[in-house]
């Protein structure tokens, strides 16, 4: 069995050949020495134990060099090299063996150093270089006369052979190779197409062969990998696309084959998210279910997952008309028998809130609606405090008034020590809903993660803005850093945290590390196919006011824990005083009626604390106000 494995291996026949060039190397080396018709080197030695000894030393060390990696097609100089060094190399061992072991007259062995490896570099690379040259020139390659892209394609595993059936397929692309990194693959064939070497010999590689395009065909790769990956092709000089990830496979109307340019999201996306999908279909199918700030960015992912799930109805309500009408439009042509309701309306609005909710009665809400540009917010801190706190409270309010099971509102990492208007007003309503939740039959659950990439309003767009115009990529500070995820990974942990939660509990969605905003506008430069500092220039413009270095996940009176799910944290929240609370906020709301900023300011530093030391005082010079006191609990 193990001989007819060997027998149908790809590169058998190409052993084979060299094999029997060594013994008619050696033979012909052999006859000019001697001139006197005897075939062997060495005149007292039996032919027979000659060529073994020959055969065996002169094959290993042919294998050593690595020449059986490479397929004749596409021999090149390489080859050559190799080829060359395996003679000289293995003609030195071969004469000291039989030097050493039968004793080889001087005369033979330096004959044998000269005539033997000039000639074996001939059998063994002229072949080669003829079988290339008649393949590129007498019989024309199909892809180059069709028209066809040459395409090398990174990964010889599962998806990678679905990827080369699917291009076949379809004819546009003739797929000349693959590379891998797993030794096992060394010399096999996928669909009878050669595995060629590994994914770091890609700039050699897509030289010699042509290659017009690279395909990643690793959509389970970690950013790492892909980081890596992306490297090389950048080094290769060749155009490359991806497939797409586990997630978009697994989640959108994608086919293996729907290639895509490598984005900033496949950089610095993490291990697929591996969801518990039963608990979330059984805690949302057969559901009402409600979404505010439905046309935003989480708020339309949150859309598109949950549709997938069939809720009885889903309820959209957004304050933009446009961003309403994308995702009404994209609900209607994908989902054809989802029954869903697109609102018009503002969450600050009482009457708004009180309609939607009490007619159409979701059973659970998800409220992604809020302003979260940091620094506009900074100097608007009525329209902040109005639509992030006071909408939150009309909300959840309206939620306990009819009998909405689950309400779960959506936070950043900025409501962590914030240091900024936007993060405390998202503190503020975080607060709320804890308190609302220790006395309503409501279950109120808050999840807390950082920065979602291309967000609306992001870094990332603008970083991209700024790349197609020219530059330069304005960074605020060289060691800034923040956490970031994609879209569709944290609306999938949003729900799933959704069925986890009894109520009352902040959950943390597990980020990662954080990244440097110089990485990410460094990764986005090079993606545009431009060079950092060369092409386009990084200029730091300081830190805004409110902004932080860094941002944190946990408050330190937050203790958390890990919950059944691997990226999901529990944080236990602080317990406050429900009493005092309560009195700032209706003076709070009472200050926005009447445009009092000043007053919000107060209240808001006394409600958070935190805020005080970092962003904001009520007047120029002015002291500290005096704070509530809050009750905490570790």
């Amino acid at each position: 069995m193990n001989v007819m494995r060997i027998l149908r291996h790809p590169r058998a026949a190409v052993v084979a050949h060299d094999l029997v060039m060594v013994v008619v190397s050696w033979l012909a080396a052999g006859w000019i020495i001697n001139r006197t018709g005897v075939p062997g080197v060495i005149e007292s030695l039996p032919l027979a134990t000659e060529l073994f000894l020959v055969l065996l030393v002169q094959g290993l060390v042919l294998w050593s060099t690595g020449l059986y990696k490479g397929l004749w097609r596409f021999a090149s100089f390489p080859d050559l090299w190799n080829i060359a060094r395996a003679s000289m190399f293995g003609t030195i061992l071969i004469i000291t063996a039989l030097t050493i072991f039968y004793g080889a007259e001087v005369r033979q062995v330096l004959g044998s150093v000269l005539v033997y490896p000039a000639i074996l570099f001939l059998t063994l690379g002229l072949p080669r270089m003829c079988y290339r040259f008649f393949k590129d020139s007498h019989l024309p390659d199909k892809a180059h006369t069709a028209g066809l892209q040459r395409v090398l394609v990174l990964g010889a595993g599962r998806s990678g052979a679905l990827l080369e059936r699917e291009l076949r397929h379809r004819g546009a692309s003739d797929v000349i190779g693959f590379l891998d990194d797993d030794e096992r693959l060394r010399g096999a064939q996928v669909h009878g197409i050669p595995v060629l070497g590994t994914i770091d010999q890609l700039p050699r590689i897509s030289r010699e062969v042509g290659a017009d395009l690279a395909i990643i065909a690793m959509p389970s790769a970690t950013n790492q990998q892909m980081q890596q990956v992306v490297e090389i092709c950048e080094k290769s000089n060749v155009e490359f696309r991806t497939l797409p990830t586990l997630n978009d496979l697994g989640n959108k109307a994608t086919r293996i084959d729907d290639l895509k340019r490598v984005v900033i999201d496949d950089l610095l996306g993490r291990e697929p998210v591996s969801l518990v999908w039963d608990s979330i279909r059984e805690g949302l199918a057969g559901k009402r279910v409600m979404i505010t700030g439905g046309g935003g960015s989480i708020g339309s992912e949150l859309c598109r997952q949950i549709a997938r799930l069939n809720p009885v109805e889903l309820i959209v309500v957004d304050n933009s008309e446009y961003a309403l009408y994308r995702i009404d439009h994209e609900l209607q042509t994908e989902f054809q028998d989802l029954i869903f309701y697109s609102i018009l309306g503002d969450i600050c609005d009482s009457a708004t809130v009180e309609k939607v909710v009490g007619e159409y009665k979701p059973d659970m809400i998800f409220h992604a609606a809020a302003y979260k540009h940091l620094p506009i917010l900074q100097t608007q801190i009525r329209e902040a405090f109005r639509n992030n706190v006071l909408g939150t409270m009309r909300l959840a309010e309206a939620a306990e008034r009819h009998g909405v099971s689950n309400f779960v509102l959506i936070s950043t990492d900025k409501a962590v020590n914030p240091a900024n208007i936007m993060g405390a007003t998202k503190r503020v309503a975080e607060m709320y809903c804890q308190n609302m939740n220790e006395r309503s039959r409501t279950r109120y659950i808050t999840v807390r993660f950082g920065n979602v990439l291309n967000s609306n309003g992001s870094v990332v767009p603008l970083f991209k803005e700024q790349i197609a115009k020219g530059g330069p990529v304005t960074v605020t500070h060289p060691e800034i850093s923040r956490y970031f995820m994609t879209i569709s990974e944290a609306s999938q942990l949003i729900m799933q945290a959704a069925v986890l939660g009894s109520g009352g509990e902040i959950y943390v969605l597990d980020m990662g590390e954080p990244v440097k905003i110089t990485y990410l506008a460094e990764q986005l430069i090079r993606l545009s196919g431009k060079e950092p500092g060369r092409d386009i220039q990084i200029v730091y413009t300081g830190l805004r006011p409110g902004e932080k270095l860094f941002e944190e996940l946990f408050h330190e009176l937050e203790p958390y824990e890990q919950t059944q799910h691997e990226k999901i944290f529990l944080a236990h929240p602080r317990q406050g005083n429900w009493d005092g609370f309560s009195s700032e906020l209706r003076s709070a709301e009472l200050a926005v009626r009447r445009y009092d900023t000043q007053k919000l300011k107060h209240i808001l530093l006394r409600l958070v604390p935190e805020l005080a030391k970092t962003s904001i005082s009520t007047k120029p010079g002015a002291a500290e106000p005096d704070v509530i006191p809050i009750h905490r609990s570790g």
